[in-house]
């Protein structure tokens, strides 16, 4: 069974970090740059996992995440967001929203690693 996750993030450099990351650990990496048509192209990918910026043209990650949580079919999937501000607010926001994990840039590559794992370990058993 491949193992496929779909990157929604718009800074170049982490994208290609990101994806350079996972496919060396055997994962299938789609990218998207934009918020405004994310909710299409992640129902177009099915995904196992998203990794998703809180920062994004268009639409933000959070509306994105809302969306997804209300969405027949999405509203399972395993969302890691990232977001460059690690406020405590934009932490409970996510949660709220019901993201399954919250990552902080900058990371280190081990940590990206480890919450994909962990994340599709989880969605896996259920």
């Amino acid at each position: 069974m491949g193992r496929h996750v779909l990157l929604i993030e718009d800074e170049a450099n982490i994208t290609e970090a990101i994806r350079f990351l996972l496919t060396r650990e055997g994962w299938t990496v789609d990218t998207h740059a934009d918020g405004r048509d994310a909710i299409e192209v992640i129902r177009a990918a099915k995904p196992d996992l998203v990794i998703l910026d809180v920062m994004l043209p268009g639409k933000s990650g959070m509306d994105i995440l809302r969306e997804l949580r209300d969405s027949d079919g999405l509203r399972d999937l395993p969302v890691l967001m990232l977001t460059a501000r690690g406020q405590s607010r934009d932490r409970e926001m996510a949660e709220k929203a019901g993201v399954n994990r919250f990552m902080t840039k900058p990371f280190s590559n081990a940590e990206v690693v480890t919450a994909v794992r962990d994340l599709y370990a989880q969605a896996s058993r259920t």
